[in-house]
């Protein structure tokens, strides 16, 4: 089969970017050709409020000489005006509740241009998938037909390198962005015992802000953004990972945080529900607590034992969000197309 892949990113260690490179291989591994449309390859302005509708138009343009795919595979709705322009069966992948995100970083006035758009794309797609619940019950109540394939992680290929620097270490890796909780990180920085050490990983617009609190305390690092690998070994290396998202869909680095055995805290939305039973495979806490957060953290550090219990439930759930499972879905949808 002759599949074109489109999305905003293709690399990085971003949710979105790592969902389209494990379908890309397992897709190639099951001997399908695979090209894709990313902002990688294509013209983007790197400037927030730019850069998406920069890669709508640059990709509409590229995909005008994509003529030949049996399936065009679109991820988000920056990516559905190039899915029109091409020939073959066509599947729109939402990575969240798109209004919402965009009602998060850039307004109610951006969002509600936003949601007039995801209209017209979603009649553009022969099928509509999401990764969340949430997000199936969305968009199932607006009426439409989806179908709901979570994002996966390919479990086998995790490095096993682990990269401890400090005897107690808690680590925050993401986008440096409103949507993912950084102002109540930037709080739990001010709050958390000095002994307990916090590195943040990652990029985005608020970068100056966490520069800013890792230069008023010894025990908040700020290491930039690190390729996969580096990251995986710091998480693997850290006694908990944070995250006080206000929108979540199905985390990649929580998925990768259940796989290297390290506990998990995290806010009580989206995906983090289907990934996290609470008090049994992880903590869950409302976004904008960070008091919460920072009992939580000193609690988790201290007890080796719900450490493991946590871990060993996790390691358990997240078996069935391996690519080997989740590219079979998608498999099963490109057949009935």
């Amino acid at each position: 089969m002759k599949i074109l892949l489109i999305s905003p990113t293709s690399s990085g260690i971003g949710g979105i970017a790592q969902h389209v490179q494990g379908l890309k291989k397992f897709l190639e591994d099951n001997n399908n050709t695979v090209e894709i449309i990313s902002s990688e390859n294509t013209f983007t302005i790197p400037i927030k409020g730019l850069k998406n509708p920069s890669f709508m138009i640059s990709s509409f343009l590229k995909s005008k000489f994509k003529k030949t795919q049996d399936i065009v595979h679109a991820h988000n709705i920056p990516s559905a005006l190039a899915m029109k322009n091409t020939s073959g069966k066509k599947i729109l992948t939402i990575h969240g509740i798109f209004s919402e995100q965009i009602d998060q970083l850039h307004g109610t006035t951006t969002g509600k241009i936003s949601k007039k758009y995801e209209k017209d794309a979603l009649t553009w797609a022969d099928v509509i998938t999401v990764i969340s619940k949430e997000a199936f019950d969305y968009y199932n109540s607006l009426g439409y037909k989806v179908f709901h394939i979570p994002n996966a992680i390919n479990i086998s290929s995790l490095s096993s390198n682990e990269d401890r620097i400090y005897e107690k270490q808690v680590i925050f890796a993401g986008r440096l962005s409103k949507e993912k909780g950084i102002k109540t990180l930037i709080e739990i920085c001010n709050n958390l015992p000095n002994d307990i050490h916090l590195i943040i990983i990652g990029a985005g617009p608020e970068v100056e802000h966490i520069k800013k609190i890792e230069s008023e305390y010894n025990n908040i690092h700020y290491l930039g953004p690190k390729n996969h690998l580096q990251t995986i070994s710091l998480i693997k290396g850290s006694d908990v990972l944070i995250q006080p998202s206000f929108s979540e869909g199905i985390s990649t680095t929580i998925l990768e945080s259940m796989v290297c055995k390290t506990p998990i805290i995290a806010s009580s939305v989206g995906g983090n529900l289907e990934l996290i039973k609470d008090q049994e495979s992880g903590f869950l806490i409302e976004p904008a607590n960070h008091k919460k957060f920072c009992e939580k953290i000193i609690e988790l550090v201290s007890d080796k034992s719900l450490q493991n219990k946590f871990c060993t439930l996790a390691y358990e759930n997240v078996q069935k969000y391996d690519w080997q499972h989740i590219g079979e879905k998608y498999m099963e949808l490109y057949n009935s197309l």
